[in-house]
């Protein structure tokens, strides 16, 4: 069963290695969620083993421009409710390799010849939102041959995709809450239609850019006449827009390993968001700038047959996207004890303090061994074979 707790070790595999591997630590990024990625690149800095892995940072400036930073988790924290953010200035640049057999980095130090560096083992693409979780990157990567922690590039771009992710769990018979999609150009063609659909699904709704994350661009609408700026919000992030009627339940989370041995993916006891005050739901700075007025809590108060059913939900919406590595699936259970699969997300949180680590120390798999074994699962995937 996909919820029996394993008893969770460092990956042997990784241990029995002749010497450390090389992991290319990849943050920051081009999109809205730059600052996140890079407190999540922090997290893993930190409890990355550096007697096993030889650590490579790299940045990646809000213009796309990849930098060899250093590797001082402390650089990419919260310091005073600000986001870290790199910058050109933070080392040289760099660029990954693009042919397939050679994983070498070439290091571009002003007024130098270019250098070449020896080659990386796998990449940790630490990226949230587009231009690094939905595909980009991990296309990059499988053209160069180049292991990677985390899902392929169908499932990375389909779990971005609210509408698309929607579709595809609807398809495999899992449940998800109504919804609809606004298409680039609907609105300017028939924006009378959009709120005539919108009616009937009934408010309060909540809209949202398909393809963004961190609660970037989403506003909970509670009537008519706030409707069009909600829209527009949402369409400052992404052309598409995905409008889903509110259900009235508990905020549960349930993170989802690989089996190292291909077998069930493992799951996560669960644990509930409660957001006590200040924020109309679970918003950026409820997420990230506000902690005093969140609630997380693992594991969740929950019957016993409902963590059951959460957990198999988990890693039945993690196949069904054929996801890889790791991910954390959001559901709702409502009072009569139904559970809706809400989102799944590719690359979730990565602090120490975000739920997605949270969940698993509790179950049995501490931070750094949780890094360990997504390393693990990379070095064993097969490249080229899409």
């Amino acid at each position: 069963m996909s919820d029996t707790d394993p008893t969770f070790e460092s990956s042997p595999a990784t241990h029995a290695l002749p010497s450390r591997r090389r992991v290319a630590v990849v943050f920051g990024g081009r999109s809205s969620e730059h600052g996140v990625s890079c407190v999540t690149a922090a997290g893993v800095l930190q409890a990355i083993d550096q007697d096993l892995w030889e650590v490579v940072p790299i940045g990646i400036t809000p213009t796309g421009r990849w930098v060899l930073t250093g590797d001082d988790p402390k650089r990419w924290q919260i310091e005073a409710a600000v986001l870290p953010q790199v910058e050109d200035g933070d080392g040289p640049g760099v660029l990954m390799p693009l042919e397939v057999g050679d994983a070498s980095l070439t290091v571009l130090e002003p007024g130098q010849v270019p250098q070449a560096m020896a080659a990386v083992d796998v990449v940790f693409p630490l990226l949230h939102g587009p231009f690094g979780e939905d595909g980009t990157i991990q296309g990059m990567l499988e053209l160069a041959g180049v292991r990677y922690v985390g899902s392929g590039v169908l499932a990375s771009a389909a779990c971005m995709d609210k509408h698309y992710m929607k579709v595809l769990l609807e398809g495999a018979g899992l449940p998800v809450g109504p919804y609809l999609v606004v298409r680039p150009g609907d609105w300017e063609r028939d924006a009378q239609r959009v709120r005539d659909d919108v009616e009937e699904i009934g408010y309060p709704v909540f809209v949202k850019p398909a393809r963004a994350g961190s609660s970037m661009g989403i506003t909970k609408v509670t009537r008519p006449e706030d409707l069009d700026a909600a829209v527009e919000t949402a369409r400052t992030h992404d052309p598409k827009v995905v409008v889903e009627a509110t259900i009235v339940g508990r905020e549960i989370e349930c993170a989802v390993l690989e089996s190292v041995d291909g077998g069930v993916p493992a799951t996560s006891l669960p644990g509930e968001i409660e957001v006590l005050g200040g924020h109309a739901f679970y918003d950026f700075e409820a997420k990230y700038l506000d902690e005093a007025n969140v609630r997380l809590t693992c594991p969740a108060d929950l019957p016993e047959a409902t963590v059951h059913a959460v957990r198999d939900l988990a890693a039945r919406t993690f196949e069904a996207m054929g996801c890889e590595g790791l991910a954390r699936v959001d559901f709702f259970v409502q009072p009569d004890g139904r559970v809706v699969v809400n989102e799944i997300n590719t690359m979730p949180g990565f602090t120490p303090f975000s739920m997605y680590p949270r969940m698993w120390e509790r179950t049995g798999l501490s931070y750094p061994a949780l890094v360990d074994r997504l390393l693990t699962l990379a070095l064993r995937r097969r490249v080229g074979l899409r």
